[in-house]
Formats: structure tokens, C-alpha cells, sequence
């Protein structure tokens, strides 16, 4: 029996009234605040989980209360410590490698200085998260009757540690790549390292994420933004937007206002073992986690008892191996979904056709 142990945290205020009932009727800083003294807790248990390898697996979900918000605007000694603690509850329990969820992974140096805090080895998940989101976006695209070799491609937040590794995955099959992020000479340089692999890409940079969605056929989003940053009138008749991003970089708005055009979650995987439940409900339905736990616990079946992803950078080697040892242990994309639901044949056919009528209407 392999173990892992996987930290979350609460996206939103709201999430702290679905565990705490009582927190809806306080202030939002007062409870934010009364949750900052608040130590790491057992969350859930994993059970069940068994590779088609033979390899079986349990796990601990630990829980810290404190919002995107909280972990990006305290000091980062602080949130070390809180990450540390957690960290530490995880060996306790048993658990043999630790992953990062959400914002834990966005904090500092990216686990490069918990792991060195801990006993046991840190991944945060993105490889895993960059494989599946890519796979996905472009399995999508020809879903949609996209050329994915011809298409317009954009990545908003592409000098992240998921972005860039998008890029690079995606200049291997697409011939237009435009760049989209906050800082322009680290766009620049990333453009740069693109061209010196892929010297034929027509790459793109920019800071004008509104200039660079309207002509994409196909968007990953995977901003560190904490709210919504695409307008659902920027996208353009039967496009593609993968949305990786935690918080969103989408709000349901789009859906609703833009029927033409599929929204995808990004990274939903599906786990191997008839039995296997993750112990929390994550609003999936049973057996399907994110990516980026799903990395952890890949990693446990396979026994990789190393710090396999950490830090401001992703290898693209890494990207392709944990991609590889996931297929091997049973792990898959849970089908198309968006905002933790199936999207089936019948509305990938609406959307095709709401996108040919919308594109015979405005010409």
C-alpha cells in the first residue's frame, strides 16, 4: 500500500459557510482573520484507489483555511509556516510525498523551500496539470472541426510555470502561438526561448489579453488571477477555451452569454479502482480530482519518492513522463466538462451549430 497526502484550501469566502455553517451570518474579516490562527486539519481520506500495475493506494487530504487572497498577501515566512505544519501533519499520518493544491503551489518559491522543510518529497502537480490540459484543449478543438496544425492559439498567463510549459507543448503542434501575461520582457523572453526550439513558430507577445483572445481559435487560460479576466464577447464563434486556472479565469457568465463557444475545465481526471472514493467532495462526481492531485498520487503508485515538480519551471520532459506513468496506473481525462460537468455529444453539437449560425449572422 502506497500513501500521499494532498493540501488544499478554500477558493472562495463562500467555501468556508459549506463547512462552517455559522461563518455566512459574520463578517467576512473576522472570519478570514479567526481562520488565520487556525492550524492545518485532516480534511479527508482517500481510499480505494488501485493501479491496473496492482499497486494500491490511500491518501489524507489536509486541509488549511485561509483564501487565495490570505496566502498571496501574507508574508511568505508566514505562509511557509502554515505550509510546514501541513506538511509535517501529512507524515504523521503516514503519507510518503505531499502535494500542493491551488494557491499553496503559487506561494513563494513554489515548494522548493517546503521541501526542504519536510521529510518527505514535494510536487505541486503542474506537469501532470499541463499534460492533461493540452491533450484535452486539443482532443476539444477537433471535436470542434478546428485544424489544430492551421489554428490561432493564446495562452493567457504564459510566463507562469503552467503557461510556459503549455507553450512549449503546444509550439510541437501548432504553427501560430500568441503569449499573453503582465510582464512584457518576460514574454519577450520566453518568445525568444520558443523561436531557439521552434524556429518556424509564428510567436506572438502581449500584454492586451482582449487583443489576443478574439482571434484564437483555441485559449488556455491559466492566469494567477483571483477572479474573472476573459469577456464572454472577446471570443470568437466556436472557439475553444480550456480554463486551468483555480480560481477561474472564466465565470459561468460565458456560458451563459456565449452558447458558440466551449468552455472546458482543465485537467479533470478520472481514478482507477472500482471502490476508490477521494474522501471530499470536490463537486465532481465520484472517482475524478484534479490534475494536480492526481500528479501526487501518480506518483506515489509508481513509488517516484522525489520532488518531481517543483519550483518556477517546468521540464517538458517531466510533462511527457508523468503524462506516460499516469496512462500506466489506470489515470484518464474524465471526458469534456465545464464548471464540474459532462459535456456530451448532444451540446457539442449545439455548440457547432450555434457557432455556424452566429458566423452566417455576423458574416
Amino acid at each position: 500500500m502506497r500513501r500521499f497526502a494532498f493540501i488544499i484550501h478554500p477558493l472562495r469566502f463562500d467555501d468556508f459557510a459549506r463547512k462552517y455553517g455559522f461563518t455566512r451570518y459574520l463578517p467576512p474579516k473576522l472570519v478570514e482573520w479567526a481562520f488565520k490562527q487556525v492550524g492545518p486539519v485532516m480534511a479527508g481520506h482517500v481510499t480505494g484507489v488501485r493501479s491496473p500495475a496492482g499497486e494500491e493506494l490511500e491518501g489524507w487530504l489536509i486541509g488549511l483555511p485561509l483564501t487565495p487572497e490570505i496566502i498571496l498577501s501574507s508574508p511568505y515566512d508566514w505562509v511557509l509556516r502554515k505550509l510546514t505544519a501541513a506538511g509535517e501533519l501529512a507524515e504523521r499520518l503516514g503519507a510518503e510525498i505531499v502535494g500542493l493544491g491551488a494557491f499553496t503551489k503559487i506561494a513563494g518559491d513554489r515548494g522548493i523551500s517546503l521541501a526542504k522543510n519536510l521529510h518527505i518529497p514535494v510536487t505541486t502537480g503542474n506537469s501532470y496539470t499541463t499534460a492533461t490540459a493540452v491533450e484535452g484543449t486539443l482532443a476539444a478543438a477537433r471535436e470542434m472541426g478546428i485544424s489544430v496544425k492551421d489554428a490561432a492559439t493564446t495562452v493567457i498567463g504564459a510566463t507562469g510555470s503552467i503557461g510556459r510549459a503549455a507553450s512549449f507543448e503546444l509550439a510541437e503542434q501548432v504553427k501560430q502561438l500568441t503569449l499573453v501575461a503582465r510582464t512584457p520582457e518576460k514574454l519577450e523572453a520566453l518568445r525568444q526561448d520558443l523561436l531557439t526550439r521552434h524556429p518556424h513558430l509564428d510567436v506572438k507577445v502581449t500584454t492586451d489579453i482582449p487583443g489576443a483572445v478574439r482571434p484564437a481559435d483555441i485559449v488556455i487560460a491559466v492566469s494567477s488571477a483571483t477572479g474573472a479576466i476573459v469577456d464572454p464577447d472577446d471570443l470568437k464563434p466556436g472557439a475553444v477555451i480550456t480554463d486551468v486556472a483555480r480560481p477561474r479565469n472564466l465565470s459561468r457568465v460565458v456560458t451563459e452569454r456565449r452558447p458558440d463557444v466551449l468552455v472546458l475545465d482543465g485537467g479533470v481526471i478520472q481514478v482507477p479502482g472500482e471502490s476508490a472514493d477521494m474522501g471530499f467532495d470536490f463537486g465532481f462526481p465520484p472517482k475524478m480530482v484534479e490534475a494536480c492531485m492526481a500528479e501526487t498520487m501518480i506518483l506515489a503508485l509508481e513509488g517516484r519518492l522525489e520532488n518531481f515538480t517543483i519550483g518556477p519551471s517546468i521540464a517538458t520532459e517531466k510533462v511527457r513522463e508523468i503524462h506516460r506513468l499516469g496512462s500506466k496506473h489506470g489515470f484518464k481525462l474524465a471526458g469534456f466538462r465545464r464548471f464540474e460537468r459532462a459535456i456530451d455529444n448532444r451540446e457539442l453539437d449545439r455548440i457547432r451549430q450555434a457557432a455556424a449560425e452566429r458566423l452566417r449572422i455576423t458574416g
